[in-house]
């Protein structure tokens, strides 16, 4: 049996962080980028509206600071080894973020087999946030049921990993799931929950299906 495992970034392989907050760390504006993601967390505004602001706030960033936010980040313990095993066995994995692609696609480099997120201007940013490629929470399932049409899947051969609101829609859609580090939004509706620091330990509680 193959099976295609979709993994969300920020919370759930970001332990209590996110891209956002990383990439802001680079540049001094703690403060800033938790007002605004509190403004968004209390739906005070769109996925659009949010990275427009965010790039605004990141006028100044460079790539450098973009690599060293993704090194110095607290990921999960184990993530490049579960994909591996994932691949070895001939079964797929993806990460669906609602986070900058330029963020997101740095984990190709890790042995996932899509890393999918927000399309942002290249950095530096010398063009405007085009709303239409920011994902939002629908655009989860959208892709989910585009790699599976892709990889010759159905819903029914996936799982899900992810920790919060943006990945309600995900769990509900396919039939089986895992909260990683998640709150309320996701734990209680979620086949399986993890609680730690180490990706080998939530992966081993899907088992093997054959």
């Amino acid at each position: 049996m193959t099976r295609l495992h979709l993994f969300d970034m920020d919370g759930t392989l970001l332990y209590g962080s996110a891209a956002a907050i990383e990439i802001s760390r680079q540049l001094g504006l703690e403060r800033e980028i938790a007002e605004l993601e509190g403004a968004f967390l209390a739906g005070g505004m769109t996925p659009p509206e949010f990275a427009v602001q965010a790039c605004e706030l990141w006028g100044e960033l460079r790539e450098e600071q973009v690599a060293a936010a993704f090194a110095n980040a607290p990921w999960l313990a184990g993530i490049r080894e579960v994909w591996a095993e994932i691949r070895a066995r001939g079964e797929r994995c993806a990460v669906i973020s609602l986070s900058p692609s330029f963020f997101v696609e740095r984990l190709l480099d890790w042995g996932v087999d899509e890393a999918c997120g927000s399309r942002w201007p290249s950095v530096p940013f010398r063009e405007p946030v085009d709303p239409a490629g920011i994902l939002d929470v629908a655009a989860k399932v959208r892709i989910a049921d585009e790699l599976c049409e892709r990889f010759g899947l159905t819903r029914a051969d996936c799982v899900a990993y992810g920790d919060s609101m943006s990945d309600v829609a995900l769990f509900a859609a396919l039939p089986v799931s895992v909260a990683v580090n998640a709150d309320h939004h996701v734990r209680d509706s979620a086949t399986h929950a993890y609680t730690g620091r180490d990706l080998r330990e939530a992966y081993e509680l899907v088992g093997d299906p054959r």
